[in-house]
């Protein structure tokens, strides 16, 4: 029985087709299990929280110009994406890309928008690179044509024009490159920020719990970097790196390495965005050597009808975390912790468990070219390892009296539409390119075609000997109706029909596990004129750009 883990798959990845390759898929069957997500020692909790006490770097917080300067989406009308520097590592210049804007005589690099439902958009990108690249609005229900997909790009020196009406419910949305071929480099190097869309129920929220962006309701954009001796952001993907996705070993919060936070006994509000390339992170707060509860109150298209109560949630590259901790539950004078703790990226468990047999995903390779890599694979970075993201003081503050509502939102319950399910196979082919039922991306080419108005239900199916894949809808965002086949450590998290907390909201990008199926709703209902052209895609953006991307028509 085959015991798979990431290191091993990738492994075999980096073998296909090597010259002169022993015979064989040499898989190791010994390995250690990372700890289930249902449980975690308090000493690996403990070790966590020593090594946040050593954080000494202010989290970067959104101002009011420069880096993630807060800016009235009204004002982002001509962006410049241009190549500049940041301090992201102390004392140290760092070649970055960014979105650069000028407005009311203050300079603002990947501001941080803010909108209301209803708005309209009007933004001219002036690309200054010497590369192509195009904003993609995700998570925004808009036409084709402003989406930003890829299909149309700007060129060097170029411009392209938007205008659309926001007419999404309130959340934290963000925006970033979709040129394919330099998506994930591009966006690795610093292309991307938030959109914060308002509307009567987000006020309503901010006012019950006396929250004000960037003091008490505060961005945390996740990131993995890798760095050089000079600072500089290292980015050269081996093939193994491209097949499997670019994981780096240095975390950052708001470009901020090692951060803290300072934070009063009360209801803090952190928004919370996955903005790796191609990490998985199961987040928890910590402290006292335990997992500190708080409340799930929304996820990528906005808030719940009820807020959850969690003490641990995956979020995978493309997802936001709307999440409300009463630090009130902490004890005063103790840090608390944000962590992502220990689990298997790969599912792999154990002979005779779900990753047993050669199947699915790899049944089509030539096995006689597999083997296990040299040494180099031992110290690479890996998705699934434990650390610790940020520390948040908790200090003596004001009585504060507020409480966490019992209603959020007027979400409507999730509903399946009738007839069969439109199935979407994820696997690797024989010439290890990560496909959609057998498709890789062809920008000529659109498999997939549903009617304007319709509704479907789309089985999502990951391979059983496979890597997770963090599946990304363009155009219409969706609710998930049921899980099938999820490993032990997302069971362990779930209630009825498998589904985690996370997936009870509206949301554009949900994570698939190796084995498993995850039936998504979707209602193709717009109110835009004619055909429209969108993408569904892996969120792994090594994966995405290796193939795991096809076109869908939506047909008047």
């Amino acid at each position: 029985m085959l015991d798979l883990s990431r290191r091993q798959f990738i492994g075999g990845l980096s073998a296909l087709g090597a010259a002169g390759a022993a015979p064989g898929m040499a898989f190791s069957a010994a390995r250690k299990t990372p700890q289930a997500a249902s449980a975690e020692s308090a000493a690996a909790v403990s070790a966590l929280e020593k090594t946040a006490a050593g954080f000494g770097n202010p989290l970067r917080l959104p101002g009011t110009s420069g880096l993630y300067g807060v800016l009235p989406a009204s004002e982002f009308r001509e962006v410049h994406v241009v190549r500049t520097e940041i301090e992201v590592l102390p004392g140290r210049r760092t070649p970055y890309l960014a979105y650069a804007v000028e407005s009311g005589g203050k300079k603002f690099l990947n501001p941080a928008l803010l909108a209301r439902r209803g708005d309209e958009m009007r933004v001219r990108l002036i690309n200054e690179l010497d590369e192509p690249t195009v904003i993609h609005w995700h998570g925004l229900d808009i036409d084709a044509r402003n989406d930003g997909n890829g299909m149309t790009v700007v060129q060097p020196g170029k411009s392209l024009d938007y205008a659309f009406q926001l007419r999404d419910r309130a959340s934290m949305y963000w925006y970033h490159p979709h040129a394919h071929g330099f998506i994930a480099k591009q966006a690795y190097h610093g292309l991307a920020s938030l959109l914060f869309i308002d509307d009567e129920e987000e006020t309503a929220l901010r006012r019950e719990l006396d929250l004000a962006l960037g003091e008490t309701e505060i961005p945390l954009v996740q990131q993995d970097r890798e760095f050089d001796a000079q600072g500089r952001l290292h980015y050269a993907p081996t093939a193994s790196d491209l097949s499997a996705g670019w994981v780096g070993q240095r975390m950052l919060v708001n470009l901020t390495e090692q951060p803290f936070l300072q934070a009063g006994r009360r209801i803090v509000r952190f928004r919370i965005l996955n903005g790796s390339n191609a990490r998985t992170y199961r987040l928890a707060f910590l402290q006292g050597g335990r997992k500190l509860g708080c409340f799930l109150a929304g996820t990528d298209g906005g808030l719940l009808a009820s807020p959850l109560r969690i003490d641990q949630s995956f979020i995978s590259p493309g997802q936001r975390l709307d999440i409300l901790l009463d630090l009130r539950e902490a004890n005063e004078g103790q840090p608390v912790t944000l962590a992502t703790l220990a689990f298997d990226p790969m599912h792999a468990e154990g002979p005779g468990g779900h990753a047993a047999g050669a199947t699915d995903a790899m049944a089509g390779m030539d096995h006689s070219k597999m083997t296990m890599p040299a040494a180099p694979m031992a110290g690479m970075a890996m998705d699934g390892d434990a650390h610790a993201l940020l520390r948040i003081d908790v200090q003596a503050s004001p009585a504060y009296r507020h409480k966490v509502p019992a209603v959020l939102s007027a979400l409507p319950a999730a509903t399946t539409p009738k007839g069969a399910a439109r199935r979407m196979k994820l696997a690797l082919d024989a010439k290890g390119r990560w496909t959609i039922n057998g498709w890789t991306f062809d920008a000529k080419a659109v498999p997939v075609t549903v009617r304007r108005g319709t509704t479907e239900t789309w089985s999502i199916e990951n391979a059983r000997q496979s890597m997770p894949h963090p599946m990304h809808l363009h155009g219409f965002k969706f609710r998930v109706i049921e899980r099938i086949g999820s490993p032990t450590q997302v069971r362990a998290l779930a209630g009825a029909r498998g589904l985690l907390a996370q997936d009870r909201g509206v949301i554009d990008t949900v994570h698939v596990w190796p084995g498993e199926s995850v039936r998504i709703a979707l209602d193709f209902s717009h109110p835009y004129a004619g055909d429209q052209d969108y993408v569904f895609h892996c969120h792994n953006l090594e994966h995405e750009e290796g193939g795991m991307m096809i076109r869908y028509a939506v047909k008047a």
